[in-house]
């Protein structure tokens, strides 16, 4: 790419966030007390609006936004009004990169929140940790962990491991002896699939096939073949849904292994996929997620604001409980900080309002409270119990689901058991 170019793509990039700015920044402008009134703090939302993760971006993006209105609503986190500056990665590591520049270099955020995709994540990486910006994300490549050498980087997805240990369980408890697997070339994909493998054979079992196939194909047909002609009993994915949509639409043309069972990640195996090939191909299609922490009242709260600016349920949008957590965890580390708002500052006091050993609080009112009494907390989030461990990573709870009759059907929460 020319000079001219990257700079006429940067410019079009600045010009689209401006407008973004406008609008985020507007919905999140409370009103806090007088003392608050010129203390902001910006926070970069950095989600994926469009691309393969854009039926979840729009909902991140607002439940960082909601929960930035609650922390200033409550006076602000040591009396600092969060301000939201919103950009698009496009699902793209490309794109994804201007984007960080653009918060980081232009926008002077203090920490970016909301990654979705681990090739986006690597991607931003980088530029966040050189700036000393703490990234939070959605993605799941065990890289993300050992890359993170300046402990900036916060997890609030289950990673590729845990979600291989659960397609590993759920195979187990289905009774598959024959499965193959089929990845995306990219960290997230292989990670998946990966985690599978290390999982299965732990158990004793061993693959019949594994491919990994380049994106943005046309067709998979000769990749599909290689996986059909090894005659599996399930394939476990680790996809998207552009790609999952053309190998389930060609495997179920060619007529070939007619009850072959598939398990797929649940952003690749969601309503969308249903919509664009019917029941009569996705019936029975295991579709795995990992679940937010449905019975405690910091979902209850996030359910309810989220529905009310939405028109949508938090259920339709497990990352959106991630993104909102991300926030009240960080004004609750803001709140612990308090008075030292660097960002570094900061993001060391994560654990320390996660603490398990801390009383339980369900929202940023109630941690402000708890910490201005002096108290040590232990915030329960909506999208689980988070638990930080030493990476920075989380381990939620899991859901069992299978397409019927055109609707994907919870039959069974799984649980690694790892807290």
């Amino acid at each position: 790419m020319s000079n001219e170019q990257e700079s006429f793509m940067y410019r079009a990039i600045r010009t689209a966030a401006l407008a973004s700015l406008l609008t985020s920044v507007a919905a999140v402008a409370v009103t806090v007390p007088a003392a608050a009134a010129d203390k902001t703090f910006s926070v970069g939302a950095l989600n994926p609006v469009s691309g393969a993760g854009g039926t979840y971006g729009t909902g991140m993006q607002k439940a960082i936004i909601l929960a930035a209105e609650e922390i200033n609503a409550a006076g602000g986190a040591c009396g600092t009004r969060i301000a939201v500056v919103a950009e698009d990665t496009q699902t793209s590591p490309e794109a994804a990169v201007l984007a960080a520049k653009k918060l980081v270099e232009v926008n002077k955020v203090q920490v970016v929140m909301g990654t979705w995709s681990s090739g986006v994540t690597l991607a931003v990486m980088p530029i966040t940790t050189a700036a000393g910006v703490p990234l939070m994300n959605t993605s799941g490549a065990p890289a993300i962990s050992t890359e993170d050498k300046e402990d900036l980087v916060w997890r609030f997805q289950a990673t590729n491991g845990r979600f291989g240990q659960a397609f590993s369980e759920i195979a187990a408890l289905r009774g598959f002896q024959r499965p193959a697997t089929m990845a995306y070339n990219n960290a997230s994909g292989l990670g998946n699939t990966e985690g599978f493998e290390q999982a299965w054979t732990a158990r004793g079992g061993r693959l019949v096939s594994k491919v990994v196939y380049e994106p943005k194909q046309a067709s998979y047909r000769s990749e599909l073949q290689q996986i059909l002609a090894a005659n599996p009993d399930v394939v476990v994915m680790g996809s998207y849904l552009p790609d999952t949509t053309i190998i389930l639409r060609e495997w179920f043309q060619s007529g070939e292994n007619p009850d072959l069972k598939w398990i797929i990640p649940g952003w690749a195996a969601n309503e969308k996929l249903v919509e664009a090939l019917g029941p009569e191909v996705t019936a029975g299609i295991i579709a795995v997620d990992s679940i937010s922490n449905e019975n405690a009242p910091s979902y209850a709260r996030f359910g309810e604001a989220y529905a009310r600016a939405t028109g949508e349920p938090a259920g339709a949008n497990v990352y959106a409980a991630m993104t909102y957590d991300m926030m009240i965890l960080w004004g609750l580390a803001m709140q612990a900080s308090c008075p030292d708002l660097a960002p570094r500052a900061i993001n060391a006091r994560l654990r320390a309002v996660d603490d398990p050993t801390g009383e339980a609080v369900y929202g940023f009112a109630e941690g402000k409270a708890a910490l201005e009494a002096g108290k040590t907390i232990n915030y329960e989030g909506a999208s689980s119990q988070l638990a930080l461990d030493e990476y920075g990573d989380v381990t939620p709870d899991f859901s069992l689901s299978v397409i019927t009759d055109g609707k994907i059907v919870r039959e069974r929460v799984v649980s690694l058991g790892v807290k």
